[in-house]
């Protein structure tokens, strides 16, 4: 504070009388300086006048007793409305303006998604009718999942089952375009149609463990090998590695116990193998080979179980279909007798 003024309280409610005949109303109490009062006795006025001093604001941080301080403040101090939004006028478009807009917007249907179909083509049974169809699958760009041909009951007729995958609408032209090759007599498409559909799995798998799979791959990729295409001292040198490194996982644990883990294996798979009803049809000191026929779909999933056992090979002969008989029940016999007693015999027409 600065030196050389004095304060005084007074109380509110009380007049305060300056030598100039003014007087000063108050409410509470209010400190008032000697600066203050020089600046009240300095007024430009030659009247007495009462200065009443504006209601006190109450302090910010200064906690109110009284709930509706709330009230009183939203009350004295009115919020102002926010101006009025602008009105735009919207033209109202005509039908033919309407009508392209909606034409416009509306988005293009999406393709239909891949999916798989089946074709049963009968082909005449000479050479090159093979690469023909196939040359006509392949301009079209469709990969072929399963292509399997065969002779059938007629001495020159062979059966073709194609298996492959793409939008209806191109596998259409390609089924059209099929049936336009000369030596093709007929195509049938088994798409939507109940088959019975049959594919031959052959599957070496190893006995000895995942932990010795990769030795044995080495192993068989030594064996191809043949004295024409390697000098004999490389075969040797190379056979005498592979040999070490097969052994020397081997040499890992006793015979005993390689051989609990052979017999532990193969019953494992044995007991899989029966699952599926597939066969074991040939065992080996290291691996066995079984064969299974069923549903590709049944095919994945038994390549999935024994895949963790080490699979050394795989072939699959392709899917071979046949379409299902219907068995019609007694009310669509009774039908087809019903629709076929309203068909007329032309020979019972009157001529002309």
């Amino acid at each position: 504070m600065c030196s050389g003024f004095t304060r005084r309280v007074i109380p509110w409610g009380r007049k305060i009388v300056l030598s100039s005949s003014r007087t000063i109303t108050t409410k509470k109490h209010l400190k008032i300086d000697a600066r203050t009062i020089d600046v009240f006795r300095r007024l430009n006025s030659s009247q007495s006048t009462a200065l009443v001093f504006p209601k006190k604001v109450l302090n910010r941080y200064q906690s109110t007793l009284s709930s509706t301080s709330a009230i009183e403040y939203k009350l004295t101090h009115p919020r102002r409305k926010p101006p009025p939004l602008p009105k735009i006028d919207i033209p109202a478009p005509s039908a033919e303006e309407a009508v392209t807009n909606i034409l416009y917007n509306t988005p293009a249907p999406s393709p239909s998604p891949p999916k798989r179909h089946m074709f049963n083509c009968l082909v005449q049974n000479e050479p090159g009718v093979l690469s023909r169809v196939s040359g006509i699958l392949a301009a079209r760009g469709f990969n072929i999942d399963s292509l399997v041909v065969a002779s059938t009951e007629a001495a020159d007729l062979s059966r073709m089952t194609i298996v492959l995958r793409g939008r209806d609408d191109v596998i259409e032209q390609a089924r059209r375009q099929l049936e336009d090759l000369v030596p093709v007599w007929a195509v049938l498409d088994y798409t939507n149609t109940m088959v019975v559909e049959r594919e031959l799995l052959l599957v070496k798998v190893s006995i000895l463990g995942p932990e010795y799979l990769h030795e044995q791959l080495k192993a068989i990729k030594y064996e191809e090998y043949n004295n024409e295409f390697m000098p004999e001292a490389d075969l040797r040198a190379e056979s005498h590695d592979s040999d070490s490194i097969f052994m020397d996982n081997q040499t890992k644990l006793t015979p005993s116990s390689l051989l609990r883990q052979k017999f532990s294996h193969l019953r494992a798979l044995t007991d899989l193998a029966k699952l599926f009803g597939a066969h074991v049809v040939d065992v080996a000191s290291d691996n066995v080979i079984m064969e299974l026929t069923a549903k590709p779909t049944r095919l994945d999933a038994f390549i999935k179980l024994v895949k963790p056992f080490g699979i050394l090979e795989a072939a699959r002969s392709g899917t071979m279909a046949l379409p299902r008989t219907p068995l019609l029940g007694h009310e669509e016999k009774v039908a087809e007798e019903d629709s076929g007693d309203n068909l007329i015999d032309a020979s019972m027409l009157p001529p002309g």
